[in-house]
This record gives C-alpha cells, sequence and structure tokens, in this order.
C-alpha cells in the first residue's frame, strides 16, 4: 500500500513514480512502460511549449479516450499550461461555452470532431491541433515550480445554469491521488479499467491515483456493458470504478464466473448506492472490496466507506479520506450530528474560474472549530453522523423536497422505491401543489405494470407524509454528459 506523504508535488512527476520497466498505460495503441510514459509526457510538454505559449496558458482537449487525452493531464502542466478537459460527449454549444470561458489558446481534438462544430463555436484566438501535432522531438524534464499553482480546470455539468469551470492546484491532483491510492490499497500489480470520462474529476484520478501506485491502467470508450465485461476478462481488471447507472447497467449484464471473480476492487461516487445495488454488488463480486465514496468537484474526494462495514452501513458515506477535514455544520455556524456538510483542507479547489461571485458562495472560511483555517467548500448538502462517527448522506438543501411542512429527502424516497425491486431505477422530486406546497413525484424505470405492487408496498413502509403522489414510468432514464442520472432535466421536463 502507498505511504501517505503529506508533502504536494507538481503533478507531472507522477510518471517517475513507477518501475521503470513496469506497464503504466496499456490501450488500443499497445502499452507504455513507465520509462516510456515519462518520455511521451515530456516529448508532449515539449511539443506544446513550441508553440509559444505563455505560462498559465490554458490548454482544451475533446477527445475520447486517446493516448493523446491520458498524456495531456501530465504534459500541459509540465509546459507551465493548465488543462481544460472537455467531456466528449458534450455537443458544440457546450464546447463553445467551455473554450470561450475558459480563455483557452489551444484546443486539442480530431479532425472527425471538428465537422460537427460551425463558424463562431472556436474563438479565433484559439489554435486547433490534432493528435498527430503532439509528436514532440525533444524532451521537458518534469517542471520546478509551485505547488499552488494552476494546473487544471475542470467543468462541471452542475443542476442548474452552464457549466462553471473548477480550478485545480498540483498540490490538489498531487494530493489527490496519493490519498486514493492509500486508501483503496493499489498495488503495483493492480490494473484499473477506466470507463468514466477523463474530464470527471473521479474519471481524470483513475489516471492519478493508479500512477502514483505504480500499477497500470486501461482506459475504455464503451458503449454498452458488455463492452466492460469483455475487458475485464482481455486485460485481467483488478479495479473497476463506476457510478450508479453503470453499476445497474454491469448487475444487468452477463458474468463468467471467473471474469467477475478477478475483480478484487469497485469503487463508488458520483451518487448514492441503494440497498439494493450493495446486495447486488456484493452478490455478483462476492470476492471485490466495495468502496462506497462521496465528493464534490469543489474538494475532489470528502469520504469513503470502509468495505468492512459495507454490508453493515450500505447507506453510509463512511468518514473523511486522508488529507480532508471533515466539518458537520448547523445553520448557526455550530459543530452539529446533522446539518451541512463542510470539507476544509489541502484538497480544498481554488474556487470557480473567472467567477468571484460563485466562488463567494461556495468556498467560504472554515468554521471557528476547524483544524484547517482559510477558505472550506461549504457543500450545500445534508449529511448526519451516527453514533459509529458514519456519515450519512440526506440530501442537497436546494433539492429537499418541502411537503405539509415537512423536509424530505428525495435520496430516501429513491431508496425506498428500489428497495423492493420493481424498479432498478428512480428519481424524486417535488411538484407544486395547492394544497401541500409540494407534492412528492417519482420518475421510475419500467412499463409501470408492477406500480400497484410499489404503491401497496411503500404505504406499509413509509408514512403518510412520504408517499409518492404520482408515478412517471420510462423505459430509461436519462443520462447526463458523466454518467450521473439526470435530474434535472427530467425536472425541468416534468415541470
Amino acid at each position: 500500500m502507498i505511504a501517505l506523504d503529506p508533502t504536494p508535488h507538481l503533478i507531472d512527476a507522477l510518471p517517475l513514480r513507477g518501475a521503470p520497466d513496469a506497464v503504466a498505460l496499456e490501450d488500443k495503441a499497445g502499452s507504455l512502460t513507465y520509462a516510456e510514459l515519462e518520455a511521451a509526457v515530456g516529448g508532449m510538454a515539449q511539443a506544446l511549449a513550441a508553440h509559444g505559449l505563455e505560462p498559465g496558458e490554458r490548454v482544451a482537449s475533446w477527445l475520447p479516450k486517446t493516448r493523446a487525452a491520458c498524456l495531456l493531464p501530465l504534459a500541459a502542466p509540465r509546459a507551465g499550461l493548465v488543462h481544460v478537459p472537455i467531456n466528449p460527449a458534450l455537443k458544440r454549444a457546450q464546447l463553445a461555452h467551455i473554450l470561450t470561458d475558459s480563455g483557452a489558446r489551444v484546443l486539442v481534438t480530431q479532425q472527425a470532431r471538428l465537422a460537427a462544430l460551425e463558424t463562431g463555436d472556436v474563438p479565433a484566438e484559439c489554435r486547433i491541433l490534432t493528435e498527430a501535432e503532439l509528436a514532440g522531438t525533444g524532451s521537458l524534464p518534469p517542471a520546478r515550480g509551485d505547488a499552488d499553482a494552476l494546473a487544471a480546470i475542470l467543468y462541471t455539468s452542475g443542476s442548474t445554469g452552464r457549466p462553471k469551470g473548477v480550478m485545480l492546484s498540483h498540490a490538489n491532483l498531487w494530493l489527490g491521488a496519493i490519498s486514493v491510492a492509500h486508501y483503496l490499497k493499489l498495488v503495483p500489480e493492480d490494473r484499473v479499467l477506466a470507463v468514466l470520462p477523463l474530464s470527471f474529476d473521479y474519471g481524470q484520478n483513475q489516471l492519478f491515483s493508479t500512477w502514483a501506485a505504480g500499477a497500470r491502467v486501461v482506459p475504455l470508450d464503451y458503449l454498452t456493458a458488455r463492452d466492460v465485461v469483455k475487458a475485464v476478462a482481455r486485460f485481467g481488471i483488478t479495479t473497476l470504478a463506476g457510478v450508479p447507472p453503470l453499476w445497474v447497467q454491469l448487475l444487468e449484464a452477463d458474468w463468467p464466473a471467473d471474469t467477475a471473480a478477478s475483480l478484487q476492487r469497485l469503487t463508488n461516487s458520483g451518487g448514492a448506492l441503494t440497498r439494493p445495488l450493495v446486495q447486488g454488488l456484493r452478490s455478483r463480486f462476492a470476492q471485490a472490496d466495495l468502496y462506497p465514496m462521496y465528493g464534490l468537484t469543489e474538494a475532489f474526494r470528502s469520504t469513503y466507506l470502509d468495505p468492512a462495514l459495507v454490508d453493515t452501513h450500505p447507506e453510509s458515506i463512511g468518514r473523511a479520506i486522508p488529507f480532508a477535514e471533515i466539518l458537520i455544520v448547523d445553520a448557526g455556524g455550530r459543530r452539529a450530528a446533522q446539518g451541512e456538510l463542510v470539507h476544509a483542507g489541502p484538497l480544498v479547489a481554488k474556487g470557480y474560474w473567472r467567477d468571484p461571485e460563485r466562488t463567494a458562495l461556495r468556498f467560504r472560511p472554515a468554521p471557528a472549530f476547524a483544524e484547517h483555517p482559510g477558505l472550506a467548500v461549504w457543500s450545500g448538502d445534508t449529511v448526519a453522523e451516527d453514533t459509529a462517527g458514519l456519515l450519512r448522506f440526506v440530501g442537497r438543501d436546494d433539492e429537499m423536497i418541502k411537503s405539509s411542512g415537512n423536509r424530505i429527502s428525495p435520496t430516501e424516497i429513491e431508496e425506498a422505491v428500489v428497495a423492493g425491486g420493481e424498479t432498478s431505477e428512480a428519481v424524486a422530486f417535488g411538484i407544486p401543489d395547492e394544497r401541500l406546497g409540494q407534492a412528492i413525484l417519482v420518475i421510475a424505470r419500467g412499463d409501470g405494470s408492477r406500480e400497484a405492487d410499489l404503491r401497496e408496498r411503500l404505504r406499509r413502509e413509509l408514512p403518510s407524509f412520504q408517499q409518492p403522489a404520482r408515478y412517471v414510468w420510462r423505459t430509461r432514464l436519462p443520462r447526463n454528459a458523466n454518467g450521473k442520472l439526470d435530474r434535472s432535466g427530467l425536472k425541468t421536463e416534468i415541470l
């Protein structure tokens, strides 16, 4: 298991941590050893530097999981630049917003993707480079500079409005990699299948934490759950990260027994695991450690649940990860057993890019009782702590349903809805109601044939004020670009 070193370094030094002849990256183009990865990062950094960009200027990438997409998060900072990864699933209008907002001076993409763009989508001052143009003839050594300097801007999808850019320093990325590699107990023999978008903080960390441990990462763009199953078998994958909608798909797929048995570690973020999902994963992958996690891009990752506690505390998000200080604060700013989750410490990001107003709302001084002074991230999420010191996610303040004077967690309703097996996925939110203030609406996956059974069960299991007033059934629920259920899109459509 990797040792915890609280000293932050520059993120582009990560390739130096693996054994030179060990495989660091395996993809369609073959494999790269750590020595070859180091040379490739240095060469790409040299190629970027040759374009005469000033330190701190932004380099955007709009790529699937190609080799260039995997190397740019290290190569751009090595050249003194700031990397802006753009999810390849985003469309031209979203791309244009991010390029303009970030002030990107370079866009790295593929020629085929340019055909989808229109005049004006790429600002005039932004140069377009293809992957082939990143092949450098020289090599830049690992950077030397300030670990607090900006290294990346990750644009979050957000629940409302246009994406906002979260500013991450070298220290944020480095300590996040060390923290995750440590608590996941990654070792050089591990093989990590990177299925999540590299523009997603959780997805990008698949690369960083793997390389921090000297292990092997296998990037995969998949179309179906079957693609993931085949990749696990082909590459001997030991570690798989996912979000709840992906786990639903994977549990519905056929898994050969020996393929399922090769997985030693499953990690979840981007949404809470329901009890049925936990039970399904523990049954299908009984030999694998399951790590439920909670995080937000503004502070990377906040908590994880020790796999030994998953069976007895399936609803918990656990305790603070290494380098994170997690506080529960009530409305008066006091320590509390239930209240807003506040994240302090060195994983806290540097704010929102060119958005001081929104930065001031989310990044505020830590409570007086915090061990880490300075700015903290006030999540807007309500959590509760039990007598064992484990945290449970209650809900987002802006998503809580207010009905008949009661504050109702949509997460609690969703967990109850899927618990009986009448449906495997559900989204709950409040809709205007003259009598109640808000009534509970549930959008569920299925044909509705078991709605009567579901209603009957919930009448037994939930109090009257938590009973859904209406169900909408869909054959599939939409996902956003990061693979999460598109709650805001569903809510906008219904309302």
